[in-house]
């Protein structure tokens, strides 16, 4: 059978059987989580001979383990929301108070029942994966995957045996993994990979990093009723979302209780008596039953052997590819986080089902990365689309018009709960385009996914407005914003320093 592949960046008619030349599989995937399985049961769909191999399970990776369904479904962010969804139920409950609801004081959390049933989630979603994949037809090996030519995979299982395949594509789909800082004792301290898997609720945590990831903790062991200090070294948390956004997050934080120590780094840990003896580099010290470092990930590309086969990597070991998702090496391409572009699990599905219709389904599609919805999980919720103020005023020429919305939960005036909801629009003053929505508050990634399709579309402020809201909501605010609070002149240079 004829099929398109994309040869030097053009899409080409190539025969399957490329010059007589007999492979094992026509695509072999290296890395079963979310953006592998996807590549892999929609190559396989388009009638290419897929194989993939995948570590062994477990809920905390290492080098040599990892688990069918990846960081997302195994230790990210299905087990992360589940406990978000957890530590909501502490303010709710205080919240049903004034609802009606007579609770006693004292109302207590079991830690290892939610645990147990974070682990049969993630047992069971394990199983759908190598089920999806089992369906589609894809061959799966468990073991380590390893790169020993353009055209050729070497897998080593669980036993030692190693397997030689040959493919026509290879696809790297290997994630990323947390890091630990370079600083004195910092093996005492956990990554986000243990801190999903504690055998106990800590009663005192220090979290180091400014990132969605420790302020998602912070929030759900805040929830919990742990004491949480959160260490940092910007002035804000969430370095590069919205400044405007990242001072309500870091108020709600400290709102809930929750100890931020901005412009902090940590320097040292030292075991003690009490705990762990934490030293922040302006001779503060806490002691903590946990540390937790949240402080980057680094792309998974050290063991497959990518330097002898002449794959190009940047600085920090991400492998580089081009806008269709392909290598250097014409055979090889790669999806995901260890490509270092934009680190989310939708994102990793995009790139992945770009690449199947480029190599198997006769269409030359790359991705595209504009107006991509996020999230941050904290307790209230971040979200956002499209450009942040300071992005907008890098990126275009014009003025900004600055619409906000700053109001009381409906819910918030009977239970007394203060804490604002803020929304954001960055609107394009000449085109009247709007270039980007914010909004920090119950629900906000529900509603930002519709806000991203209206983005999505080209969306103007006018057909904002002329939308009819729904009443009552929170979301009725986005199409009820209608004074400018402020004009921003594209001369004005934004903070870069927060």
């Amino acid at each position: 059978m004829a099929r398109k592949m994309l040869i030097d960046g053009e899409p080409e008619l190539v025969q399957s059987g490329e010059e007589g030349t007999h492979f094992d599989f026509d695509l072999f995937v290296i890395g079963a989580g979310s953006g592998g399985v996807r590549a892999a049961r929609f190559s396989s769909n388009f009638g290419a001979k897929v194989g993939i191999c995948e570590l062994p399970f477990h809920p905390i990776s290492s080098e040599t383990i990892g688990g069918v369904g990846g960081t997302c479904v195994i230790r990210g962010c299905v087990p992360k929301k589940i406990l978000v969804y957890g530590a909501s139920f502490g303010g709710e409950l205080e919240d049903a108070r004034n609802y009606g609801w007579e609770l006693s004081e004292k109302v207590d959390f079991n830690w290892k029942k939610l645990l147990q049933k974070k682990e049969d989630e993630i047992n069971r979603l394990n199983g759908i994966y190598k089920r999806l994949l089992s369906n589609a037809g894809v061959k799966l090996f468990e073991g380590e995957g390893r790169i020993v030519s353009p055209n050729e995979v070497e897998v080593t299982q669980l036993d030692g045996t190693k397997l030689s395949y040959s493919a026509k594509h290879i696809l790297i789909a290997t994630g990323s993994r947390a890091q630990r800082p370079n600083i004195p004792g910092q093996e005492l301290g956990i990554t986000s990979d243990e801190a999903l898997s504690l055998e106990e609720l800590p009663k005192h945590a220090v979290i180091l990093g400014g990132g969605y990831i420790a302020v998602e903790f912070a929030s759900i062991w805040r929830g919990m009723g742990s004491t949480v200090d959160l260490v940092f070294r910007k002035e804000l948390p969430l370095r590069g979302f919205d400044d405007e956004m990242r001072a309500v997050v870091a108020r709600n934080l400290e709102g809930r209780g929750i100890n931020l120590h901005p412009r902090t780094n940590l320097t040292q840990l030292i075991k003690s008596e009490d705990g762990i003896k934490v030293t922040t580099d302006h001779g503060e010290e806490l002691i903590a039953d946990v540390v937790l470092f949240a402080t980057g990930r680094a792309p998974n590309s050290k063991r497959l052997n990518l330097e002898a086969v002449g794959v190009e990597l940047d600085k920090i070991g991400a492998i580089k590819v081009d806008e269709y998702s392909r290598t250097n090496i014409p055979s090889i391409w790669a999806v995901g986080d260890v490509t270092n572009r934009m680190n989310l699990t939708p994102v990793a599905l995009l790139e992945a089902t770009c690449f199947s219709k480029t190599v198997f389904g006769g269409q030359s599609i790359k991705p595209d990365y504009s107006n991509i919805a996020c999230a941050v999980f904290c307790i209230p919720p971040l979200s956002v689309v499209g450009l942040s103020e300071e992005q907008a005023l890098e990126q275009t020429r014009g003025d900004l018009l600055i619409f906000t919305s700053t109001f009381n939960p409906m819910k918030n005036t009977i239970s007394g709960r203060q804490e604002k909801t803020i929304m954001k629009l960055v609107v394009d003053a000449e085109t009247d385009k709007v270039l980007g929505a914010s909004m920090c508050g119950p629900d906000a990634p529900e509603i930002m996914q519709g806000i991203a399709i209206a983005l999505k579309c080209g969306a103007t402020k006018a057909q904002f407005d002329s939308t009819v809201g729904i009443h009552p909501s929170a979301a009725e605010e986005f199409v009820t914003m209608r004074s400018v609070t402020r004009r921003v002149t594209g001369s004005a240079k934004p903070k870069t320093n927060l």
